[in-house]
């Protein structure tokens, strides 16, 4: 028997039986499940309804990924699939999906905000007595106009200790916005404050 995304086999709200007084139809057809994975990227085309076309993704390994504070975007590799408020099948088995938490590559996020900031971040602190500071990237290369804009840069530039924290593991939590299966891309955006925390906390139940 085919997948198909019809009703009428279902009972009415009041409690009363559909009459059957059709079969199924082309229209109202399914298609199984992509369920992503990680890997080399494999990715299927599929003839939708009037000639469209979908993507389904069976292997992504990247994706591009939004800092939404720092308004940056990067193309960085997901490496993992940590949480999925829906079901633990799709975390034990890395399926990736719109909705799911990720871990993901942040090298190229750091190396973006040392460069325009001009502060190095993700530095493991060694006691409590450490310095809350960053230290400053070396300067001593570049023109005094870089200077004055970096250090103006600088003045109001604010970084979130959970972030700092996951920038020394070399790893961010994301969350996955795009339809793997249904766009073939793997896009989403990096967790910051109250959501960040709230995911965290979920994880930590486990």
């Amino acid at each position: 028997m085919g997948i198909t995304r019809e009703g009428r086999h279902k009972r009415r709200e009041t409690g009363g039986r559909r009459a059957k007084f059709r079969k199924k139809r082309k229209f109202e057809l399914g298609r199984p499940a992509s369920m992503t994975k990680i890997g080399e990227p494999r990715i299927h085309m599929v003839r939708g309804r009037g000639g469209n076309t979908k993507f389904r993704a069976l292997k992504l390994e990247s994706g591009n990924f939004s800092w939404g504070t720092e308004v940056c975007t990067r193309k960085v590799r997901v490496l993992d699939v940590t949480y999925n408020a829906s079901n633990n099948e799709l975390v034990r088995t890395k399926t990736l999906v719109k909705g799911g938490i990720v871990l993901i590559d942040a090298h190229p996020f750091k190396t973006w905000y040392e460069a325009h900031y001009g502060v190095k971040i993700g530095l493991k602190k060694s006691s409590a007595t450490a310095e809350r500071e960053q230290p400053l990237v070396d300067l001593s290369d570049k023109s005094d106009l870089v200077k004055k804009k970096l250090k103006g840069r600088q003045a109001n530039r604010t970084l979130e200790t959970a972030l700092d924290v996951q920038f020394s593991s070399g790893r961010l939590l994301a969350k996955i916005t795009s339809r793997p299966g249904q766009t073939g891309r793997c896009d989403g955006y990096i967790l910051e404050g109250p959501e960040l925390a709230f995911y965290q906390k979920m994880m930590a139940k486990k």
